[in-house]
């Protein structure tokens, strides 16, 4: 059976006719008359649901072959070290003088395009600077710009004046990247303003991009610095190709980290407000 928008297709073969899938489906466009019917017209999410939560993998979509994917039976971490991973996660600050492997940060960046958006719009873009040459010579524009502005009067008062005051004196009095914190790799994350949840969704996917990364022994910080800079230079944005359509989401700075932590920080407890 095949649908042509959404190439749905249903191994009958494999089919045990469970039912799963339409129990699943989030628009309810899959019904079962023995085996699962498609709604072609009935607005479809492209969640691939359907594909994931057949057991025998005989539901196919949007031209997708459930044995390419990853089975999940036994693959998740332990809650033990999920929690060491979140609580264990720093912000790194200082990072070797050494490139990560394009390939890893196509591979970070495959997983991160898996964290949920709004309406599943998938909409997020990462704009990443994967070369350490292209991010020397993207921080030395910046502060020389910002460096022009402090020298004309043109910072901005207030916390954003200040806080690029200072990252202009560190460095041009010690030569201290205050703003990118000598990382070799840039990350911004934005999507189409018209999108449902596009800011949302722009943090949701760094956050996701940030967990895989800590796990693969990265470090990685965020860069609010970057980001009022950057709102001091309306015009980068559009030269590091980031649509002029698209809503600016955060930015992540990261590479191997030149720092290695060895246990948890002990906050909490966590502000909770149960409602009752």
């Amino acid at each position: 059976m095949e649908k042509s928008m959404f190439n749905f297709q249903v191994d009958e073969k494999r089919c045990i006719e469970c039912g799963e899938c339409a129990l699943e489906c989030p628009a309810g466009v899959i019904t079962m008359d023995t085996t699962p019917q498609f709604n072609e017209d009935g607005g479809c999410f492209r969640c691939q649901h359907c594909l994931a939560v057949c057991p025998t993998g005989a539901v196919s979509i949007l031209g997708r072959n459930p044995d390419e994917s990853q089975a999940l039976a036994g693959a998740f971490p332990s809650p033990d070290q999920m929690t060491a991973l979140i609580k264990g996660r720093r912000s790194v600050r200082r990072y070797r003088d050494e490139e990560v492997a394009a390939d890893l940060i196509d591979e970070l960046l495959d997983c991160a395009g898996h964290a949920p958006t709004g309406v599943n719009a998938q909409g997020v873009l990462f704009t990443v600077v994967k070369e350490r040459a292209v991010m020397n010579a993207l921080r030395q524009e910046i502060m020389e710009r910002l460096g022009r502005l402090k020298e004309s009067g043109g910072l901005p008062e207030g916390f954003v004046g200040q806080y690029m005051g200072g990252a202009v004196k560190g460095w041009l009095e010690e030569g201290r990247d205050i703003i990118f914190r000598g990382a070799p790799h840039l990350l911004i994350s934005s999507a189409p303003k018209a999108a449902p949840c596009p800011a949302q969704d722009t943090l949701i996917a760094l956050t996701t991009f940030q967990l895989i990364a800590h796990a693969r022994g990265l470090g990685t910080v965020w860069d609010g610095m970057f980001m009022m800079a950057l709102s001091l230079c309306p015009d980068l944005a559009g030269r590091l190709g980031i649509p002029e359509q698209h809503l600016l989401g955060y930015a992540m700075v990261f590479g191997w980290p030149a720092v290695e932590y060895h246990r948890t920080v002990q906050r909490g407890p966590a502000q909770v407000n149960v409602v009752s």
